[in-house]
């Protein structure tokens, strides 16, 4: 069943066979969902965490925010029975024998802190392996408190909880998509599973907005990372790996933790194009080819515009690259602007690419009153 152009699924899988136990998975496929460019918000490299369950006694809350896809060994047992890559909550009771279900208010909860605020477009609630004891539907809520608050803090009776996800039937084992129409910035989740049950995996997809005054009082920041705004408009290719992977927080780990193009045969360039986190002025510029040994881009300039009809200036020329290296450049009067480009000849890979400099006091006021609006 098809709902605004995204999939809906209801119901149990079949009980697991033997063989590929992703076979029989309901998804989207290569389509995907409508938001899953975006980035995702829960993710744990960005500082995300789930910091409360009500219930945790099959499998830990802390595997729902795990980057990579849930894994299924039928043969992995222990004290408290099946070990699940997820977060299952124990079957739910009623009051006493004459009453044996739940009530339908009964219901268990996790608390998950975005590891950077932003509007929400998009949530998937993956049930990937729970087949007969996912729960029978979800919903999601939504806040915003700045800080770092406790979980008492966040379920105080002050704190304001927006629906996100109103309670929907969900299937097993399969990949749950929402979309979202809440324009509010939050900090923090609230999913509740209905009445019980396991989920492998949360994805929350939208844009990072952060807190303006924090960035102002750091002067000089990346104005391309993820988790200060940043973002990728668009690319040339992403054959093997995905640009987003160049503006993610550290350094890369191994090779597919960067962006790497196909091999370009004849003519032409590959290219990422970056919107920073608003109008800034940039000081220096790092390109990091780390892990990228025999693959790495032979060369790089970068460009920028200030607008999104704005002239494209130079800024760094055409310079050579060195193999999982890191390269650092001090820019001298770079004029303001809102967007970079990459431009990597002829083609290959990057690791990190790193935009240090301040926002504009016109940056500053735009930015604020972003934040105060969807706030």
């Amino acid at each position: 069943m098809t709902t605004d152009g995204i999939p809906r699924y209801t119901g149990d899988a079949s009980p697991y066979q033997g063989g590929d136990p992703y076979a029989d998975y309901r998804t989207p496929g290569a389509a995907g969902f409508p938001f899953t460019h975006l980035p995702d918000l829960a993710d744990r490299r960005l500082g995300a965490g789930v910091i409360a369950a009500n219930d945790e006694f099959f499998a830990e809350r802390e595997n729902l925010l795990k980057p990579e896809a849930a894994h299924f060994d039928p043969e992995l047992f222990g004290h408290k029975g099946k070990i699940m890559d997820g977060w299952e909550t124990r079957r739910r009771r009623g009051t006493d024998g004459a009453h044996p279900f739940p009530a339908d208010e009964d219901h268990d909860w996790a608390l998950i802190r975005l590891g950077a605020p932003g509007v929400i477009h998009g949530i998937v609630v993956d049930t990937a392996h729970f087949r007969g004891n996912y729960p029978q539907s979800v919903s999601i809520e939504g806040t915003c408190v700045e800080g770092t608050p406790s979980p008492e803090e966040l379920l105080a009776a002050d704190v304001t909880w927006t629906p996100l996800v109103p309670r929907t039937a969900i299937a097993g084992h399969a990949a749950n998509g929402f979309a979202v129409d809440a324009t509010g910035r939050f900090t923090h989740l609230r999913l509740n599973q209905h009445p019980d049950g396991g989920i492998a995996r949360l994805r929350v997809y939208g844009e990072v907005v952060p807190a303006p005054e924090w960035l102002a009082a750091l002067g000089t920041f990346d104005l391309v990372a993820l988790e200060n705004g940043g973002r990728v408009e668009d690319a040339s290719d992403r054959f093997y790996s995905s640009p987003t992977h160049t503006i993610q927080p550290g350094r890369s780990r191994k090779m597919d933790d960067g962006w790497e193009t196909r091999r370009r045969r004849g003519t032409g360039n590959d290219w990422v194009r970056y919107r920073l986190t608003e109008q800034s002025v940039i000081r220096a510029v790092e390109i990091d080819t780390g892990y990228l040994k025999g693959n790495a881009a032979g060369w790089a300039a970068l460009s920028g515009r200030d607008g999104e009809d704005g002239d494209w200036t130079e800024l760094l020329p055409r310079t050579r690259l060195q193999p999982d290296s890191v390269h650092r450049f001090l820019l001298d009067g770079a004029p303001a602007v809102t967007h970079v480009r990459l431009d990597i000849f002829p083609d290959g890979g990057i690791a990190r690419l790193r935009v240090h400099g301040s926002l504009t006091d016109a940056g500053f006021v735009r930015l604020r009153g972003a934040a105060h609006v969807v706030g």
